[in-house]
């Protein structure tokens, strides 16, 4: 085989590999933004899944008794609240009671506050719950509204639950 033979076959030869290098760079580039896009949408996904639980809860009407079972349900939730507002607590100028973790309310949305978790104690508990001489009471088939609290994060901090008369 000549030089220039050779000399070709190297060209050609380097010429190939460049051109795989080129290929495999422009793939993985490829691969990786669909990577992104993917790690995005499974992000969004995830998080509606996480805020299911909660959209029951969303300016919904429930009785005492499903008012009763979020407490129970939610109280081993880190940074979570219940309140409820009962029609005795209401008769008692109280503003109802905080079940689990005291979230901040007052104020609007807007505050940079709403919806902090407070480091007052909660004010109710289930004993209080159930004894119908409480004004913290829920009568099981009394019927309640319920609202969620967001804080600045847009994570969802609390349910209020308010008894309609």
């Amino acid at each position: 085989m000549s030089n220039a033979q050779r000399a070709l076959l190297v060209a050609a030869g380097l010429f190939l590999t460049i051109a795989l290098i080129t290929l495999v760079v422009n793939l993985f580039g490829s691969a990786q933004d669909a990577s992104k896009q993917a790690q995005n949408e499974f992000s969004a996904i995830q998080t509606e899944l996480a805020e299911q639980t909660f959209m029951v809860y969303d300016n919904t009407k429930l009785s005492g008794s499903q008012v009763l079972n979020a407490i129970r349900k939610f109280k081993d939730k880190d940074s979570f609240g219940v309140q409820v507002r009962t029609g005795k607590n209401k008769a008692a100028g109280i503003d109802g009671s905080w079940y689990h973790n005291y979230v901040i309310v007052t104020g609007n949305p807007d505050d940079p506050n709403y919806g902090k978790i407070s480091a007052s104690m909660p004010t109710g508990s289930l004993t209080n719950a159930t004894s119908e001489i409480d004004n913290d009471y829920i009568n099981p088939s009394g019927k309640f509204k319920s609202s969620l609290i967001r804080d600045k994060s847009n994570a969802i901090r609390a349910i209020v639950f308010v008894q309609e008369t």
